[in-house]
């Protein structure tokens, strides 16, 4: 296991009898109190071919929670939320083995094969940037990438900690724009509505199941608690869900408050 994930390891279990971190990182990480570069002249990643070494994207296990890196990172396209870690890990090695820069723009994802690019948005307030994945994590519940402090200052979540993002996979066979070295924008996302957060709790074929676990959680006074159809197919599928939330801190209160009832594994959807 590299450095960063044993890293992780021993923060977690120092925090464990104190309180919850602050937004996307540990209490004696965030950002320098000088910041030594200014971020908002930092380049974004230029996406390119690089060969994916077999030592990097074995399955491991953090947490007691197996990952199993993927093959490739084609198609990849997913919205939820993103974390970002700073001065903690500046100058240590990440899991491919680099050196960690907080002033670079990278990020830490917990399957996309090593290395990977990413177009990040932020889809609060329509800013993105473009991201080289050269680390393992975030390994907290709920967070699909781990962003560098550069990449998060550049989107505008370095106060709240966490944003709610949409990341799409890269290739080196994209063409990139030479004035800028930037990878080409895509169709801008519908700018109708803010995105909206659930929490997801559970997914089932049979409608009585679904009522079950809803009636369950009302009863222990969760509230906003409904579930939503959809077809699987040709099969349909009840989603039991809280929300729309406020942020996510919210989600994160209300999965600690579901995970107390016993019931594991809750999901942040985000929805647009």
């Amino acid at each position: 296991m590299q450095f960063r994930l044993l890293l992780v390891v021993i923060l977690a279990l120092a925090a464990g009898c104190a309180s919850v971190p602050r937004g996307g990182y540990y209490q004696d990480d965030g950002p320098h109190r000088r910041p030594e570069v200014d971020v908002s002249k930092v380049p974004d990643a230029v996406p390119r071919n690089e060969p994916h070494n077999e030592r990097n994207n074995r399955p491991y296990t953090v947490f007691g929670v197996s990952y199993r890196p993927l093959n490739t990172a084609k198609g990849y396209r997913e919205r939820g939320v993103a974390s970002w870690y700073g001065k903690k890990f500046h100058g240590q090695y990440t899991a491919n083995g680099e050196t960690y820069d907080m002033y670079a723009m990278t990020a830490a994802h917990k399957t996309l094969p090593l290395p990977s690019y990413l177009r990040v948005r932020n889809l609060n307030n329509g800013k993105s940037v473009v991201v080289r994945v050269n680390d393992r994590g975030p390994f907290r519940e709920n967070r699909i990438v781990d962003l560098s402090y550069a990449a998060a200052a550049k989107l505008g979540i370095i106060g709240t900690g966490t944003g709610i993002v949409e990341v799409e996979a890269l290739s080196g066979d994209e063409p990139v724009t030479q004035v800028t070295a930037r990878a080409p924008e895509p169709e801008p996302l519908p700018q109708a509505s803010a995105p909206r957060l659930y929490l997801q709790v559970g997914a089932f074929t049979s409608r009585d199941n679904a009522e079950n676990l809803k009636l369950r959680l009302v009863r222990a006074d969760l509230k906003s608690v409904h579930i939503q159809s959809a077809d699987l197919d040709t099969t349909p599928l009840y989603r039991v869900r809280i929300g729309p939330l406020d942020n996510v801190d919210e989600s994160d209160r209300l999965a600690a408050r579901v995970a107390a009832q016993g019931l594991s594994n809750p999901i942040v959807v985000v929805e647009q």
